[in-house]
């Protein structure tokens, strides 16, 4: 699952992991606030190792350090696209939310990242996809309409499955 900050890829992804009995990896979660690039070895490590299953939902871009581990195992990549608008509302409500590790003081940064992705960050994961994963498919998904026709697909093959 990709997209930029507080476009909803963490509550997507926990959506289709509880429909689809997998778990959620949120690289968010992996990743400590207070590491730095020479993390990366560890963060690398954790990453192999929570990706070793045979069925999961990966959250998270962190294309240089990550893809070439997630992408070969990947079966899709979904990648969720909403205005900078929604996603800086998001940003904003979530450092509210009890339990969630985003803080206030780190919404400059957010916000930062999300002002700025599609002409840096969006470069360089589409750079990294086609390196690392050339034949996986990816899915776009713009709005909310369309993550819940995602949703509704999901349900009735599931259905389908169950019957």
């Amino acid at each position: 699952m990709l997209g930029r900050a507080g476009v909803g890829k963490t509550t997507l992804s926990r959506q289709l992991g509880e429909m689809l009995q997998v778990p959620v990896i949120c690289l968010d979660t992996i990743w400590q606030p207070h590491w730095t690039d020479t993390h990366v070895p560890e963060f690398r490590r954790q990453i192999t190792e929570a990706h070793a299953g045979e069925a999961w939902i990966s959250d998270g871009n962190f294309a240089a350090a990550t893809f070439d581990l997630r992408l070969p195992q990947a079966t899709l990549v979904l990648w969720l696209d909403e205005s900078r608008f929604t996603c800086f509302l998001r940003a904003v409500r979530r450092v509210f939310c009890k339990g969630e590790p985003h803080r206030i003081s780190g919404l400059g940064s957010v916000f930062k990242f999300i002002w700025k992705f599609d002409a840096v960050n969006r470069p360089r994961i589409e750079q990294h996809l086609r390196k690392h994963g050339p034949g996986v498919p990816v899915r776009y998904l713009r709005g909310a309409r369309e993550v819940e026709r995602l949703l509704a697909e999901v349900r009735e093959a599931r259905g389908r499955a169950t019957a």
